[in-house]
């Protein structure tokens, strides 16, 4: 398969998680455990890479190659634990910024992504390149911008310093756990399927921690926690676990067959795409910084990604002086 075609099944499906979510709130809350969402979803992809992994082994045993050295699996855990902390972060500096500063912060590892891209995967970017990530996260923020009518104008810029810092910390892991896990997913040529089983089982043990974490904590006064797995879910939360679980599935094989920048490109089209389909859905007012963003963020996209003859126009004389060259070069001979 293609990789702008996965990029763009991502986009899709990452524009489509924001709604679903929304869609499956009730009267503004949820009438479920929102906790157990990200552990269905690492079950249900350790449950797909369990069973292609099987069939690779059924139908191409020579090609399948699985590497069980401790050294090697050892790496594994190392992105979950880089989300937890994520999360509990994410957490936190919500509790001192609005959501509007929070992502405009969050574009920052479209940043921090290309510079960790550089330092740990040794991939140089040409300055082209780097003007089109530039591009990208100000294509982004400008969308995200409200205009000073508003009443959440005057407290854009106005939360305490912790909230900052916090905002530039998860954004800084986030990059790190995407570039970290590309640099394991290319690391040796294992099946990919391999390191899914392995990555995913890691997340499943990790999400249920924090399930039993949060059972400790309310001093089991709702039970257990496999009690109430399923309580309060309906055919839209389903659909949240599944388009979670699918978009892990697609950015795992960006991460061993493409890059992690693909990955930012196709998130950070998503959420442009989600604001467009908030019109209809939400009766979302577009502003016009949602239209240049769109704009800035297009150019990026062909910035980055157009070979770099496309973007210079060679002058007719340039080939016509080449041209008579030739054909005096002809004559003398």
């Amino acid at each position: 398969m293609r990789w702008y075609v996965v990029a763009a099944l991502l986009t899709v499906l990452t524009s489509s998680q924001g709604i679903l979510t929304t869609l499956s709130q009730s009267n503004g809350s949820y009438k479920y455990d929102y906790a157990t969402v990200p552990f269905l979803a690492e079950a249900f992809k350790l449950a797909v890479s369990s069973l292609l992994l099987w069939r690779e082994l059924r139908t191409s045993p020579s090609t399948a190659r699985m590497t069980t050295d401790w050294k090697s699996m050892r790496l594994f855990p190392i992105p979950s634990v880089i989300y937890l902390v994520h999360n509990n972060v994410q957490f936190a500096t919500l509790t001192y910024v609005d959501t509007s500063t929070y992502q405009i912060m969050g574009n920052l590892k479209i940043v921090t992504t290309g510079i960790l891209f550089r330092i740990f995967l040794r991939r140089k970017l040409s300055n082209l390149q780097w003007m089109a990530i530039v591009l990208l996260a100000v294509g982004t923020t400008t969308s995200q911008i409200k205009g000073c009518g508003e009443a959440s104008c005057d407290s854009l810029f106005s939360a305490p310093i912790q909230g900052y810092l916090l905002g530039i910390l998860s954004a800084c892991l986030s990059a790190l756990a995407g570039v970290y896990t590309e640099f394991l997913m290319k690391k040796n040529n294992d099946s990919l399927y391999w390191q899914n089983v392995q990555l995913y089982t890691f997340g499943v043990i990790f999400n249920m921690g924090r399930l039993m974490a949060d059972d400790f904590q309310s001093h089991f006064e709702n039970g257990h926690w496999w009690q109430r797995l399923l309580n309060g879910y309906t055919l839209t939360t389903w659909m949240v676990v599944l388009n979670l679980g699918s978009t892990g599935l697609l950015v795992s094989w960006l991460m061993k067959y493409a890059d992690n920048i693909v990955k930012v490109y196709s998130t950070s089209m998503a959420m442009l795409l989600t604001m467009i389909l908030s019109i209809y859905l939400f009766y979302f007012k577009p502003t016009i910084q949602l239209f240049l963003g769109i704009i800035i963020c297009m150019m990026s996209l062909h910035l980055y990604f157009a070979p770099p003859s496309s973007l210079v126009d060679i002058p007719a004389t340039g080939k016509a002086t080449q041209e008579s060259l030739r054909e005096v070069s002809v004559e003398r001979k």
